[in-house]
């Protein structure tokens, strides 16, 4: 159908790949325990439209691009590796903020909270969106990973990858609404547990910088 060969499996892969810990899910669910759940869909947006660019530049070849030229595949893993030692850094220096904070009176929480909320909840979409498009291992994998369900008789290769990537897409939408909800419950809870937040948070900002350190000895 639509030269698309053993869906039923594209879809359980699809499913356990989404479900692996990866920095985008986490800086979601991060976006949306701390700054609620429009924050939270912001960069689930993001994620959304930096998969599709990928998927897009896919198709349209750009995996053959970073094999012919391995100099830009090593350009955009060092460009990539840096923007999230960048982003696990700043978690790192805000968990500290966070454990400070745990001795400030309720009042002042509330207030650094509210400013926190209306100078940042309008980022998300940027960081996750380039979250996504930093990472040049993503084409390769969707290139791999799309070709085995594409019948190589397909009059329509293109048809094919279209109709794969939605399906891709939704079933990633529906794990990060979930994400995004958890989070905000997770929010609930943290905010009468400042400490334990401040760990959480710190704990996210050291796994960020083991994907960038993962992304920096990857090769193609």
């Amino acid at each position: 159908m639509l030269g698309i060969v053993h869906l039923s499996t594209f879809i359980i892969g699809t499913i356990l790949i989404v479900l692996l810990p990866g920095p985008n899910s986490l800086y979601l669910l991060a976006t949306a325990s701390r700054y609620g759940i429009r924050a939270g869909y912001l960069a689930a947006l993001g994620i959304i439209t930096g998969d599709s660019l990928l998927i897009l530049a896919t198709v349209l070849g750009a995996a053959s691009i970073l094999h012919t030229y391995p100099v830009t595949f090593i350009a955009l893993k060092i460009i990539g590796a840096s923007y999230l030692s960048y982003l696990g850094i700043k978690l790192f220096l805000h968990s500290v903020e966070t454990w400070k904070k745990h001795h400030n009176p309720p009042e002042t929480l509330a207030i650094e909270a509210d400013i926190s909320e209306l100078a940042k909840a309008q980022t998300p979409y940027r960081t996750a969106l380039t979250i996504s498009l930093l990472n040049p291992k993503a084409i390769l994998f969707f290139l791999s990973f799309f070709v085995q369900f594409v019948d190589a008789k397909a009059s329509s290769p293109a048809l094919s990858f279209l109709c794969l990537a939605l399906i891709l897409q939704s079933i990633s939408f529906s794990y990060l609404t979930l994400l995004i909800f958890g989070g905000r419950k997770l929010a609930n809870y943290f905010s009468q547990h400042h400490r334990l937040s401040s760990v959480a948070i710190c704990i996210v900002g050291i796994l960020f910088i083991a994907f960038s350190l993962k992304l920096a000895f990857s090769s193609i």
